[in-house]
Parts: structure tokens; sequence; C-alpha cells
């Protein structure tokens, strides 16, 4: 046996250093079972007819107006986060990545899973979020949020004092604004710190403090707390709460259930 015919037998070395070079070039170890898709998705039918001529059924879909939803769009359009720093690939507009994210968010259950989201939209799960995490990105901004979300003006807020004072007695009018928290469920427990997600209702939750106007319209709100947080904490997390003495005139307060503090010199008042 020659010195070639030594050198091209196999080795254990060389054996799994070419396994290694197979498995990476193929980046999976098992097959790959790819499952069929429709031409269009459902995502395009949505935006595309539902938007256009059934804005009931489209909001059904999104959880939003076909305006609200063209608003949202005009607002984050232009963020950095939207940019395209590649030349060979280009992202999906700011719409379908929007319709996404307001999908996601408005469904529970399976249809909320990233798969059921996948087969909604005919996209890749790795996409589904991609396209969350960067709509969120743009939604979080501080510029964005204090935009979006505004203090009445005298005349909004006089409209709310009329609005009080025709269900319940002049008396109450200056109580224009209301209060009140929501559980956002999660979808597993997460990892850190879960027990503290733990809520009233056992399931696994944050905490979202809203202030709003008789007409539904948000003025305030508070996140960042997890479900098991006492409202009465959560709602020192909102701007009228920090603020009260700038935001709210002599006399005014606002409407909140038992769940919140009485406080006769502050800016709320237990009626």
């Amino acid at each position: 046996m020659d010195l070639d015919d030594i050198e091209q037998q196999p080795t254990a070395r060389r054996w799994v250093k070419e396994e290694i070079q197979e498995m990476y070039t193929h980046r999976y170890e098992a097959p790959r079972d790819r499952l069929p898709r429709p031409s269009q998705s459902y995502l395009h039918h949505v935006l595309i007819t539902l938007k256009n001529g059934h804005a009931d059924y489209f909001r059904q879909e999104l959880r939003v107006t076909p305006y609200t939803f063209d608003k949202l769009v005009a607002a984050i359009e232009n963020d950095p986060v939207f940019e395209n720093s590649s030349e060979a690939a280009h992202q999906a507009p700011v719409e379908e990545q929007l319709a996404v994210l307001l999908y996601r968010f408005g469904h529970d259950g399976n249809a909320a899973s990233v798969q059921g989201v996948c087969n909604w939209a005919g996209i890749g799960k790795g996409t589904v979020l991609l396209y969350t995490k960067r709509v969120l990105t743009a939604l979080l901004r501080p510029e964005f949020m204090q935009d979006a979300v505004q203090m009445p003006n005298k005349d909004e807020k006089e409209e709310a004092k009329k609005w009080v004072e025709r269900h319940s007695c002049k008396a109450w009018r200056n109580g224009w604004c209301f209060v009140d928290g929501t559980l956002i469920p999660l979808y597993t427990r997460p990892y850190w710190y879960g027990e503290s997600y733990f809520d009233r209702k056992c399931r696994y939750s944050l905490n979202i403090q809203i202030v709003n106007l008789p007409n539904l319209r948000i003025i305030d709100f508070g996140y960042g707390h997890t479900g098991s947080t006492h409202d009465a904490t959560a709602w020192e997390g909102t701007r009228i709460a920090t603020n009260h003495e700038d935001l709210l005139e002599e006399g005014e307060w606002i409407w909140a259930d038992s769940a919140y503090p009485v406080l006769y010199r502050g800016f709320i008042r237990l009626l």
C-alpha cells in the first residue's frame, strides 16, 4: 500500500469533520415537510377586499376600523425600524406587518398561535415574530405614545363634564374621566419570576391601567406591571397619578371602583 492509499483511508477525525460540514451545509439534520400554501393568503383578502368594501368584517379580523388602520400606518411607516438596509431583500409593506400584529393581538387560543397566524397570513413563523417585533418597536417609541394619547383640551373636558352631568347630577360633573385596570393574558408562564404574573383569575397576565373619557377615548395609561399587581399599585404608574396637581383642576376627580384608594386631598374620591 503506497502513501496515497494511506491518506485516502477514512479516519474518525475525517469522518466527523465531513459530517459537521454536511450538517452546516443543509442547516437541518431532519428532513423538512413544507406545508402547502394558497396562492393568495387571507391577509391580502382582508387588506384588499374587506378593507375597501366590508368594514365590519375588516374590524372582525383586525379589531380596528379601516380609518384607524390607515392612521396607524401613516403614523409608523416612516419609523427607522422599517428602513431596509439590504439590497438583496426588501421588507414587506408596513400595512402587512401591522395587519399581522393586529390579527395576532386581536385573537386568542389557537388562532393567536404563531402557526395560526402563519396560516392566516401565508408567511413563515420567523416572519411572524419579526413583524411583531418591528411594529411593537415603532408603537412603543415615547414620541408615538405622546402623540397618540393626549389629555383633552378645554372644550373636550367640558363636553365630558356635560355627559357626566346628564347621566348623574350636577354635583358630580367634575368627575370627567374614569380609570380601571384590565388583565392581558399571556400565552404561557414567563420563565423569570413567573409566579408574579399569576392573577386572581388563575391566569398569567399583565396589568394595564386605562384612563378614558365618557366617549371611551383613552387619555392616559399605565403598563409594565404583572398580573398579580393590585390596581391601586399599578395605577401609580399613570401620568395622571404622578402629575395630578398639574393635570386636574381644583375640585376635579376620577371615577374608580373600590380597588382604588380613597383620597380626599388628592385626585380620586369614592362616591
